[in-house]
Order: structure tokens, then sequence, then C-alpha cells
């Protein structure tokens, strides 16, 4: 309750956990009104933090439209915030006075307010700054320290305090005691010394340890699949890391819209903490699509179906299809139908099992290929941005070339690892991603071994107080190794040119001329090596202009950069934010060779370009 004390004004205490901070001036008032014209001015006066205080203020956020009931609300509720953002910055001695038309707001009665507002006056007067005095938060586990914004001449912002005390009740917690908790705290601002002096004390509970996982709002995935599939540590020692974990594998799984881990108030026998997750199940099926359409590769159309949970224990199947190159410049028109299957926690809670399969036709100008490809094996998350999977797999196609038609059966050994510590996968502003592939293969018929590998990088940093202005850079380096370009698979070969690799230049335009035995061919390289930049600029909030300069380079040896020819594209783009990915214009040219800007040509898609 409010009293009165010096001034006329109001003193009160504010509780911080379980315990009061006392301050020598905390003063309040409040506003109440009829209708009437609206404040032509808010005035806020302070000799030291105003940039707080300005920020905390609700009469200061207030626009031309409010009525004065917006401003006699906004008055209410800005002593306490006004205070708490002095406190938040040291000042534990200050006085605010909030007057209306010269009339303090804390004399104005409920239902009495003025016709007509023409001013606001916020006067505050922070006081001196106080630092911390003695400062004890205890006990804290082994390894444990109190941060140094405590120290003796440290500003006493409440905030280091409240950061102090979460600390060190999450130090805890890490190291096993779930119950952690404040016991007694005491804040007492010495005015004289112009000191703050902090005692709280923790009391660290038993050492606990995960009891069994109830599930709660699940329907169709099945309730020893969802435990199965969260992998909390029944028995072991309890880690706020193992909670967050178990979240995030059954938020990868994508069969559910939100995933919610709860702890009991209290132990049962043994120091046991039972746990909780409570689900919301996402619609089982999927549907989507997808369109791109070049210039010169012509339309790509491509679909999806999509179910969340095949068996009842969150499987995932997926089924895409794709025709590509329609009305292109680039050979016929290709055609691909793919299935994948995906069992999360299938040996562990971190490793899945997968199998996939895929059916197509590849109609490029240097090549035709009909093929029939299945993979099976294991992916494994090693950490929250490391993905690594295995597999083996088996493929079979029949080949058209330069250098002849012919039927072929591999055996394959897919490896993969993907790094990825981008902040989007649609639109990214900074972080990165790395992916890293090898695939040996022996063929079971012919004499046809080797090994394709292929990595890409990408990069992203953004500046600016609203990140507007964002520089990408993608790097792609590309082998074939134990093959020649006469041996290995047409379409394991590399090409460079179009949207995937250096816009501006037509689709798989460059590559190397081989001797076929009675003349020179073009075929693809064994070995690429491209690059990529963007400069994306937001000049609206949903649109941006981006400028780009690709680069590539194929050779016929294994290692990129050692021999083969090079060529690069330039142009710029337009993007406009849809909220699922941005839609995306770019507009490119040659930049190199005899041929360097006289061709333009267009790609359109959704999503980045990398």
């Amino acid at each position: 309750m409010a009293k009165p004390c010096a001034l006329g004004y109001y003193c009160f205490k504010i509780g911080i956990g379980a315990r009061v901070i006392r301050s020598k001036w905390l003063i309040m008032g409040f506003m109440c009104a009829t209708s009437g014209a609206t404040a032509q001015e808010v005035q806020l006066n302070s000799d030291h933090a105003r940039g707080a205080l300005h920020d905390a203020s609700l009469l200061r956020a207030l626009d031309d439209t409010a009525a004065p009931q917006d401003y006699i609300a906004a008055a209410r509720a800005d002593y306490r915030r006004l205070l708490t953002a002095l406190y938040a910055q040291g000042y534990y001695g200050g006085q605010i006075s909030i007057t209306v038309d010269g009339v303090e707001a804390a004399n104005i009665a409920p239902l009495a307010a003025p016709a007509q507002i023409s001013q606001v006056v916020i006067n505050v007067v922070p006081g001196p700054r106080f630092t911390f005095g003695d400062v004890a938060i205890a006990p804290l586990p082994a390894g444990a320290e109190l941060p140094q914004d405590l120290g003796p001449r440290q500003p006493a912002r409440s905030g280091e305090i409240a950061a102090a005390v979460a600390g060190g009740i999450d130090s805890w917690r890490d190291q096993g005691h779930a119950m952690a908790a404040v016991t007694s705290q005491r804040i007492t601002a010495r005015h004289a010394d112009e000191k703050l002096d902090v005692a709280i004390a923790l009391d660290a509970g038993p050492l606990v340890r995960f009891g069994d996982l109830a599930v709660t709002g699940n329907q169709d995935v099945r309730q020893a699949r969802i435990v199965q599939i969260a992998g909390l540590p029944t028995g072991d020692t309890y880690a706020p890391a193992e909670i967050a974990a178990a979240e995030r594998r059954l938020r990868r799984t994508g069969a559910f819209d939100s995933v919610a881990m709860t702890q009991a108030d209290d132990l049962i026998a043994g120091n046991i903490l039972p746990m909780t997750v409570q689900l919301d199940e996402s619609k089982p099926r999927r549907f989507g699509f997808g369109l791109e359409v070049s210039s010169i590769e012509g339309l790509t159309v491509s679909s999806f179906w999509l179910h969340r949970n095949l068996l009842g224990g969150a499987e995932r199947l997926r089924v895409d299809g794709e025709v590509a190159g329609i009305n292109g410049e680039t050979g016929g028109t290709d055609y691909s139908l793919r299935a994948s299957f995906n069992r999360p926690a299938s040996y562990g809670p971190d490793t899945d099992f997968f199998i996939t399969s895929e059916l197509s036709r590849e109609d490029e100008p240097d090549y035709l290929t009909d093929k029939f490809a299945i993979e099976t094996g294991f992916s494994r998350m090693l950490s929250d941005d490391l993905t690594v999977r295995a597999g083996v797999g088996l493929l079979t196609a029949r080949e058209e070339t330069e250098f002849g038609t012919r039927d072929y059966t591999l055996f394959t050994l897919p490896l993969d690892a993907t790094y990825d510590r981008r902040d989007s996968d649609t639109n990214a502003k900074s972080g990165f991603y790395i992916d890293v592939s090898a695939t040996p293969f022996i063929s079971l018929g012919d004499d046809l071994n080797g090994a394709r590998i292929y990595g890409d990088a990408r990069g992203y940093l953004s500046f600016g107080e609203d990140q507007d202005l964002t520089l990408a850079a993608r790097l792609q380096l590309g082998s074939v190794a134990g093959a020649d370009v006469t041996q290995a698979p047409a379409d394991y070969l590399f090409y460079s040119g179009g949207g995937g690799t250096v816009r501006g230049q037509p689709y798989k335009s460059l590559g190397i001329e081989t001797w076929n035995g009675s003349e020179f061919v073009t075929s693809g390289g064994t070995s690429f090596a491209g690059a990529q930049l963007e400069a994306r600029y937001n000049i609206r909030e949903k649109i941006a202009l981006v400028g780009f300069y690709d680069i590539g380079q194929v050779g016929d040896t294994a290692l990129p950069f050692e021999t083969g020819d090079w060529h690069a594209g330039a142009g710029v783009g337009l993007r406009y934010d849809t909220g699922i990915g941005p839609i995306r214009l770019d507009i490119a040219t040659q930049a190199s060779g005899d041929d360097a800007g006289q061709d333009v040509q267009v790609y359109i898609g959704i999503g980045q370009a990398f």
C-alpha cells in the first residue's frame, strides 16, 4: 500500500523475488480522464538516463491519434515504469513528477480529469548513481563466480542483480540440482554512502534424477514412440541440456506444431523428478509445389506430397515430382519422381533410418540418361548444427553420349556431412552453411570405379541496425576421382553456367573438349570450382535489391584449378519477401569472353539463389 511521504507524493515498496528493495524516494501518481482534446506536447526533463526513461515512458510513445483517456492510462503506468528504468540504471534516490497543464497528476481525482489537455510534463530528478557495496549471492557451485559487473565501484544496475541470481540458479541446475531456488534476499540502498548492498541466499536442493516422461496432447502418434524419440534419460542426473535436446528431437520430426516440456513441482521418493511433455500434433498430410522460370533453361515445375506420421511413430514419407526444361534451350525435357521414407530414433534418439528411391530422365545437350537409384542408410545428429549421413545404394542407368550408348549398374556408398549455422534456411542474414559429400562407386559389371566428391560452403554477414545490407558468398568445389570423362557416369561430371553456378552464362555452357576417337566433343569435366557473391539491400520492409557476380571453372583433372577454362556472369535482382521465402527475380549477362554483355538472361524462382 502507498503511504504519504515528503513533498506530498506517495511512497511504496517494490518487491523483487521474495524480498523488498527499499528506496528513499519512490513517487507515484495517477490520472483519470473524460473525453477531450489530446495533449499537444509531452515533455521529458531529466539530467541523466534520458534514453532509458524515454524508452520506458508510455506517454512518450503516444501519437496524435491518442485520446485523453490514453494519456491518463499511460501516466498511471509511467510512475512505476520510470522508477523501474531508474533502478535499471543504478539510480535509487530519484524523484518523479508528472503534471498535466501544471497540475500534479497525483492530485487529479480519478473521475475529474480536465476536458482538454495542452501539455504533459514529466520531471525526473534521478539523484546520485549508486554503486555496489557489499554483495553476497551464495552458495554458488564449485567453479561459479559472481560477475565482475557486481564488483565495487560498478554501477548498481538492478538488472545485473537479477542476471547474477538467475546465473547462480542455472549453475546449480546444470549440476543436477533441479529445485535450486532463492530462499531469502535483502537489497538495501544506503543513501548516505550511495551504495547498494545485496544479500541473497540460494538453496541448491538435493541432487535430482529424471523420472518417467508423461505424454499429453498426442492423438495419432504413439506414446511409446514419443518417449523413444524424445530420448530423455530416465534415471540419469537431471540436466537442462537434456530437456532442451528432447524438445528439439520431437520438433525435428515435423509431426508436432508445438512441444513443451515441463517438470513436476515436487520430487517423489528417491529425489526423482517426473517430467511431462505437452504436444500439439500437426496435420499429417501436406501438399506443395514450386515454380521456376529461366529465359534459357525454360520452365521448371515441381510438387510434393508429404505424410508426417505414416505408421503412427512420426515416420515421414515424402514423394516429389519435377518436370524441368519445358520450352527451354538446353536439350529436352527432364523428368524425375522421387520417394523418401524417414524413421526417427531408429538406433538411439539422434539416429534416423532412411530409404530413398528415384526414377529420372535427364535430356541434356551432351547426354541423355534414364536412371533408377535406391539408397538406404542412417542419419545422425552429432549436434544441433552438425548432421552426418551414411548409406549404401544401387544405381542402374542407360546413357547416350557422343562417346556411345551404354548400360551400367553401380554399387554406391554415399557419405555426407552438413554443418548449418544460418539464422534462416530460406533468407539467411548471418551465419554459415557447409555441406560435403562423397560417393564412391563400383561397377557390378564393367570396369567403372571411382568417387564423386562435392563441397558447398556459404556465408552471410549483415550490417546496420536493421540488418538492411547483407553480403552473401558461396564457394563450390567438385571432383571425380578414379575415372576420366569417358568412363565416369555423364551425370557425375561437372558443368558450369546457369542458375545454380554462373548466372548470365547459358545453362551448362562450360565443359571440356574431349576426343571421342573421331572428333572433339563437349562433355562435363572431372573438376569444378565456382564462386557466387551477392550484396542484398532492403529498400523496403519486404523489398530488396541485389547485385551479384558469379564465376565458374571446369577442368579435366581430379583437382580443381589445375586445368580448364573459366567464365563469369553478373547482374542485378529483386526480392520480395513472402514470409515463407522471397520471390526472386534475377537479370544477368555474361561478364567474360567475347560475348560479354551481349545477352541477357532472366531467372525467376522462390527463395534466395543460395
